[in-house]
């Protein structure tokens, strides 16, 4: 629900008497919490705010927020904790334990599925079907992610652990835990941790694809143990980089190229500055398991060993979804706001200015202004910000699935042009682009105005069709395509 970023609605102090009818439903949705609990999480005089949202699908979500932290959110009457308060309280929900790689993906928008469920010695927790539960990682009960069950304990078992077993609301790294301070999980030592059990470390067998990173599906002793939040931090940072290299510097003359060299040359230089690129300190430890994950999880790129023990990036899906995401110019402007206002960057002598931190230099002032650019106003920041951006556009087709696509949209180009002896001819082009068949143009055209039409190839373009149609027609192709049917 929260893997894209939401937009914020409303924000508001909320009232003594939501309050308290907030602290009892609280209350009664999770009964491990004592009242003291609960009173620590809805004070009655502390700043606790109420933020009116709506998640990237349109969901409408309630957040409530407690010193700048949200600690519950609401959606469709249901209440939920964040990881925030969960991290504070872990006993509050039944929870189930996961592999740490298994995060990254939960964080991205997916479900927990069954086989990616380690099961402790002394078993599964007891849910019904739509029960709120939590998901852990092994070696720590710190929660990371928050959803519903699918199924009740019984039928995950008769189902020998197979399918979809939590549909994830929220997890650690989403925008709702950006919302937060950022903070990562705290370490909280599982029953018995300090004897790494053999099914959760022994990398041998038992570990499934879905829980995994590696080509093979295997786990090792090092990907559970190393601190959660650099783990997680650095696949991140990795993915970034990545995603960041395929997009900006990777061209399709240099295919087949080493995957060596697709590190050194490009990924090391898409590293943010101040940070440090190190993959053995990813839950991936080499960077052949990186890519192959790339390859077999999120098909963004076909690896072959095109020499003994040297492998090759041979082909790259240029057109793949997660190497980039669509946002509207009022997504774009919640996330900047949201990020100047979580870096304290609005001038304190005038609201109307934004200081330039690294950041922003690095993205929006060109080098001539490094020196001599310390603040830009709201309207600039924004302007600066959508200028920077590649520009798309979305078409919406009844019954069909939205078509996006980079760059501007051509204009449907209605023009006339002399034929022979001052005869005149209507051209008509780009309709495909918008849904038009220019076939069924034609002979919408020829049976309202009796003039002949003719159907021709654009020159330089495979699948455009150029409607021609006797004398001057204009105004009956604007009617058409105005208003009426065709």
């Amino acid at each position: 629900m929260f893997a894209k970023p939401f937009r914020v609605k409303s924000n508001t102090v909320m009232k003594g008497s939501d309050r308290r009818k907030l602290r009892a439903d609280v209350s009664a949705a999770f009964p491990a919490l004592s009242g003291d609990d609960v009173s620590a999480l809805v004070p009655s005089k502390e700043e606790l705010n109420v933020v009116k949202a709506y998640a990237h699908r349109g969901d409408a979500v309630t957040l409530y927020v407690l010193h700048k932290n949200p600690v519950f959110f609401e959606v469709e009457k249901h209440i939920y904790p964040t990881v925030y308060t969960l991290w504070r309280y872990p006993d509050t929900l039944p929870a189930f334990t996961t592999w740490p790689t298994v995060l990254q993906k939960l964080a991205g928008g997916a479900d927990l599925m069954l086989p990616g469920v380690v099961v402790p010695s002394q078993g599964l927790p007891e849910v019904k079907q739509g029960d709120c539960c939590a998901i852990t990682v092994v070696r720590n009960r710190a929660p990371v992610a928050v959803g519903t069950a699918t199924m009740s304990t019984g039928e995950m078992q008769g189902l020998g652990m197979k399918g979809r077993g939590v549909s994830i609301l929220h997890a650690y790294m989403d925008s709702l835990w950006a919302f937060g301070d950022k903070s990562g999980p705290p370490s909280i030592p599982a029953p018995h941790s300090e004897d790494c059990a053999e099914e959760e470390c022994s990398g041998e067998g038992d570990v499934p694809e879905e829980a995994a990173p590696g080509p093979d599906g295997d786990s090792t002793t090092d990907t559970c143990c190393p601190d959660l939040q650099e783990l997680k931090q650095m696949d991140i940072l990795l993915l970034q980089c990545f995603l960041h290299a395929l997009k900006s510097k990777v061209k399709k003359s240099e295919l087949p190229l080493l995957t060596s060299t697709f590190l050194r040359n490009h990924m090391f230089s898409c590293c943010p500055s101040g940070k440090q690129l190190d993959i053995k300190k990813s839950s991936y430890k080499k960077l052949s398991k990186f890519l192959h994950s790339m390859q077999q999880q999120h098909h963004l790129v076909e690896i072959k060993e095109l020499s003994k023990g040297v492998e090759s990036i041979v082909d790259v899906a240029w057109k793949h979804p997660e190497k980039g995401a669509v946002l509207s110019p009022e997504e774009v402007r919640t996330i900047i706001t949201e990020y100047v206002k979580k870096n304290e960057l609005v001038d304190e002598h005038n609201k109307n200015f934004i200081n330039i931190n690294p950041a922003l230099c690095d993205c929006l002032l060109e080098k001539s202004e490094y020196q001599e650019v310390e603040k830009l106003k709201w309207d600039d920041l924004f302007t600066r910000t959508m200028d920077k951006m590649q520009h798309s556009y979305k078409l919406l087709f009844p019954g069909q699935e939205p078509i996006i696509k980079k760059g501007q949209i051509e204009p449907i180009n209605i023009s006339v042009a002399s034929r022979g002896s001052n005869k005149k001819v209507t051209l008509i082009k780009n309709l495909e682009l918008y849904g038009i068949d220019p076939a069924a143009m034609a002979t919408t055209l020829q049976h309202r105005v009796q003039a002949s039409t003719v159907l021709n190839p654009v020159p330089g373009s495979k699948d455009r069709v150029l409607v021609q149609i006797q004398g001057n027609q204009v105004q009956q192709v604007g009617s058409i395509l105005l208003g009426e049917e065709m």
